[in-house]
């Protein structure tokens, strides 16, 4: 069962609710370097919190988050709510406008083996370990995960749809959409959230590395004497949508390869002995490619780019040890195959090594090829949502960076305490 909470929240004054668009951020793992410079430039910006810059990150947005509670910055709710939060979105070379409907509430950070949230993806271990320390000097969760749950009436968007009628916030991001933000106070309507919620698993979308790193936090705090019945440290901040009647978008996540390889003629002949290889030209061709069928990828190589597709009389080869649901996924063949066999990268090392970059942009990917910095890139195609499911409820995972949902949350709409004391309240009237 997915044991839920209403949220004491934490946000920005009500004076700095006009600013908003300049406080917060993207994810962590998704903002760029150069959009991290611009976004420290204002000393308010929730980025100080989420990917702090100094040395001793953690100890630095400890004395920040300080700084900002007692200065009035950040100003806790009065009583528990739920957060319903939209997003309005186009796709590229699309003019109607869709809506991603959903709400931000405390899931309990239960372990991966209870299968109460599924996961799909592997994580990076010192990706993991940031956040922990993060939220050790903090106790404050800046951004939620995304999770899914199904409900086919989609009994609650009646209720979320009328919530939205007096938003607390309206603001466009980075991604140019615009993000709405709601708030439900009515205990009987809490109630019926949580119930709804109850019997469902909940399918994790995006955000592995933060939950990962509050159920380590869970567990670290678990023998510590409280008196309340609801323990703060259990609980982690998640914005929850409905997989029916919602627009769910999954983007292509594609890899950069910046180690040592053979010389080109070595490695397109290894290449060529698992793929058939079928040269395009200009890079500008991949662009526009819809990768119709799986097991096929693009290459960019210096100047030129390249269509590889598996050779299909080869599939016994391929991770012979894994599971079929994940044999069948493009990116296990991808790094089964390109990765380990030809590259010489195990798993483990996949999932540690700089020398392997995830990048979502296509034409970072090209320019980084270029200009010699990386050797090489593989152009993904999108997985399929049934696909993401289908993972999850055979208790297996993907290789990490396996799906973008787009759009990304938000970081610093609210913030979720992990702070005993700031986080206690009659939650029963919710629950019972």
């Amino acid at each position: 069962m997915a044991e839920l909470l209403p949220i004491k929240a934490w946000r920005y004054a009500e004076e700095l609710g006009e600013q908003l668009e300049k406080l917060t951020a993207p994810l962590f793992d998704v903002v760029t370097s150069k959009q991290r410079d611009l976004l420290y430039q204002n000393p308010l910006n929730s980025i100080h919190l989420s990917v702090p810059p100094e040395e001793n990150g953690h100890l630095a947005a400890q004395k920040l988050l300080a700084q900002w509670k007692s200065r009035g910055i950040l100003i806790q709710d009065d009583v528990p709510s739920i957060y319903v939060y939209y997003q309005y979105f186009r796709l590229p070379g699309e003019k109607e406008e869709r809506c991603r409907k959903g709400f931000v509430a405390q899931i309990k950070a239960s372990d991966w083996e209870e299968k109460l949230i599924l996961r799909h993806e592997n994580t990076i271990v010192s990706a993991v370990n940031d956040r922990v320390d993060l939220l050790r000097a903090t106790k404050i969760q800046v951004s939620p995960t995304h999770g899914l749950y199904e409900d086919l009436t989609q009994e609650l968007e009646p209720f979320m749809d009328k919530a939205m009628k007096q938003p607390l916030y309206e603001l466009e991001d980075y991604q140019g959409v615009r993000e709405v933000l709601a708030r439900i106070t009515d205990p009987s309507l809490i109630r019926l959230f949580l119930k709804t919620l109850a019997p469902k698993k909940v399918i994790l979308a995006d955000g592995h590395h933060r939950l990962e790193a509050a159920i380590t936090y869970r567990k670290e705090q678990s023998q510590e004497k409280i008196s309340s019945s609801w323990r703060a440290s259990d609980y982690h901040l998640m914005y929850l949508t409905n997989i029916y009647g919602n627009h769910l978008e999954i983007l292509p996540t594609h890899r950069l390869y910046y180690g040592e390889v053979p010389d080109k003629d070595a490695f397109f002949k290894a290449i060529e002995e698992w793929f058939e290889i079928r040269p395009l030209g200009d890079s500008a061709e991949l662009s526009n490619y819809s990768f119709p069928r799986k097991h096929s990828f693009g290459l960019v190589w210096e100047d030129s780019a390249f269509l590889i597709k598996f050779r299909q009389e080869r599939f016994d080869q391929v991770a012979p040890n894994s599971p079929e649901v994940l044999r069948q996924l493009d990116l296990v063949l991808l790094h089964d195959v390109v990765f380990e066999k030809l590259l010489g990268l195990s798993p483990v090392e996949q999932r540690i090594t700089p020398i392997l970059a995830f990048e979502r942009n296509f034409s970072r990917c090209v320019q980084e090829v270029k200009s010699g910095n990386a050797k090489f890139a593989i152009i993904t195609r999108e997985i399929e949502l049934s696909q993401v499911i289908e993972v999850c409820n055979s208790g297996q995972v993907m290789p990490q960076k396996s799906t973008y949902f787009f759009p990304k949350a938000l970081g610093g709409m609210l913030f979720a305490t992990v702070n005993q004391e700031e986080f206690d309240d009659d939650y029963s009237q919710y629950v019972n």
